[in-house]
């Protein structure tokens, strides 16, 4: 799986670039939201997903999505992980969106909202606010504008196997105790050893 890539942009485009990294050149699906922060560059750094789509009737296809933060990202995968709603369709919910205002209208059931963006109708939007509410509602619990250590710590040990709740009990845990402003990667460390 590729993380990240990071090279100079050969080729840009308000749904693709061309960036080149170690003499290869990848095509790099965006969102409107990452292009607006990568226009005026000549060269960046996109955090990536792989997508793998196609089935058994028709030929898989790869391709390569690009994003500028973290936030659009996840809410990419997110949104990706329901069913009925396709790559193209997801990349055009973070383009008229940004993560922010996704999760605000899930969590605010604003179906039409949602509803409002191209290839998005009744019963898509209903099942994205039904299926995504409870897990976006935890993510907005923490303060706005909050605390990045924390959310970077609780995603790193989400995909680390466990749970939300118990990694936000643990992470809460740890900073209730501690007196310092803790990185995201003391948080972590001090975290994995209270579990």
């Amino acid at each position: 799986m590729l993380a990240y890539i990071q090279g100079n942009i050969t080729l840009k485009a308000p749904t693709h670039v061309i960036i080149e990294s170690g003499g290869l050149g990848y095509l790099v699906n965006i969102s409107l939201n990452t292009y607006s922060m990568i226009q005026h560059k000549s060269s960046c750094k996109l955090l990536t997903y792989l997508h793998l789509g196609g089935s058994l009737q028709s030929p898989i296809t790869v391709s390569l999505y690009g994003f500028f933060e973290e936030a659009e990202r996840q809410i990419f995968t997110e949104l990706l992980g329901i069913s009925g709603v396709g790559a193209s369709t997801v990349r055009m919910i973070v383009s008229a969106l940004s993560p922010e205002e996704i999760q605000r209208a899930i969590v605010t059931d604003n179906v039409k909202l949602l509803q409002g963006i191209k290839g998005i109708g009744p019963k898509t939007a209903k099942r994205i606010i039904l299926e995504l509410k409870d897990k976006i509602g935890r993510n907005l619990s923490a303060p706005s504008g909050g605390n990045n250590a924390k959310e970077e710590a609780l995603s790193a040990l989400v995909m680390l196997g466990f749970s939300r709740l118990q990694a936000e009990q643990a992470v809460q845990k740890v900073m209730s105790a501690s007196t310092d402003n803790l990185t995201a990667e003391d948080l972590i460390k001090q975290t994995l050893k209270a579990i």
